[in-house]
């Protein structure tokens, strides 16, 4: 007789979010185009309550109080963190995180340190320059001052925010060919997003997404690319906030992602590698995805590392996993373990 097999132990959890991606009670009743700004908490709300886990919803925004509160009153097990911001300020998402670890409760994905590495385009880049792993070259530009690009910094550039994640700031004009556009582009990102800018090196290639589960014991998943089927061969091929979320900017221009096909042989092993040597000097945790442009000529650029990234059940994260044998839920459970399984004090 076969054995039956052993149901999941449902855990009392925080799903953790900014107060702005609260799903609204009439979500299923919001037009598509408004739907997926809350696509990702609802998909991971939805299946956490599959898999029988008790789940209270909290928005984050500007006051740590109702958190406290929370974690007072619920006891928690786990706080599932989705959060992205605090104060609308992206680089206050790992002071939530922080705020976790004082309270001593298990949290899900990055931790702090990883974080404040990771989020910081620039600081990245620096870092990975220093133990030998390409990047694109760059420069930095901060607010309130003249804007001039060092001569070393050749055209084309893509100038985009330094910390701003999910391609807010990110256009067609976000690539520039001359000094005119540069100028009036690095402005914009002071002026509209109100931080600052980074112009590094537009590398021409196959833009490659690589997956990471795990705090000391890594594992990678299947390289993900996203394509540009119609796109005309002098436009650049980036992904833009209309790539990632415009459903019928998508069709028009046949933008898709699956799983990388035709790489140059022993790529996915070396990516694999590479990937996990990356995570693990950024001091990563939870889990992670690893932005790269392959050259023509097969090298890797390191372009970000993305911690917490989206996992909405069509983002490229989840599907990955579903390549990988990880089922969404299987997918959510093993995050939840690895959240339960951290101890700050590994990174020490």
């Amino acid at each position: 007789m076969a054995k039956k097999k052993r149901a999941i132990d449902p855990l009392r959890i925080l799903l953790l979010m900014d107060r702005d991606s609260v799903p609204p009670e009439t979500y299923a009743e919001l037009p598509e185009e408004e739907r997926h700004k809350f696509r990702a908490e609802v998909d991971v709300h939805t299946h956490l309550l599959k898999l029988g886990h008790e789940v209270r919803k909290l928005g984050i925004y500007d006051d740590l109080t109702p958190l406290r509160d929370t974690i007072a009153e619920l006891k928690p097990q786990v706080a599932f963190n989705m959060t992205e911001a605090f104060r609308d300020i992206h680089l206050y998402d790992q002071h939530v995180v922080s705020h976790l670890e004082l309270l001593g409760q298990s949290y899900t994905g990055c931790n702090p340190r990883g974080m404040t590495l990771a989020r910081d385009k620039a600081l990245t880049k620096k870092i990975m320059h220093y133990h030998r792993i390409r990047v694109p070259a760059f420069a930095v530009f901060p607010r309130r001052r003249k804007v001039k690009r060092p001569t070393r910094l050749a055209f084309p550039l893509l100038v985009k925010s330094i910390n701003v994640e999910g391609s807010i700031g990110i256009a067609q004009a976000s690539v520039v060919h001359d000094d005119a556009k540069f100028e009036e582009r690095v402005r914009f990102i002071h002026e509209s997003l109100e931080t600052y800018a980074i112009a590094e090196q537009y590398v021409e290639g196959r833009e490659l997404y690589v997956g990471v589960l795990g705090n000391l014991r890594l594992r990678t998943l299947p390289a993900w690319e996203l394509r540009f089927d119609k796109v005309p061969e002098d436009a650049p091929r980036i992904a833009s906030r209309k790539v990632k979320f415009d459903v019928a900017y998508q069709k028009k221009w046949g933008i898709m992602s699956g799983r990388a096909e035709n790489l140059p042989e022993g790529m996915e092993n070396a990516l694999s590698k590479l990937c996990k040597r990356i995570y693990r000097i950024l001091g990563l945790t939870g889990y992670a995805r690893l932005d790269f442009r392959m050259s023509p000529q097969g090298e890797l650029f390191l372009l970000e590392a993305n911690p917490n990234p989206h996992i909405g059940r069509s983002e490229e994260f989840a599907e990955s996993a579903e390549a990988a044998g990880l089922k969404y839920e299987q997918l959510l459970q093993e995050i939840v373990k690895l959240g339960l399984n951290y101890h700050p004090e590994i990174l020490s």
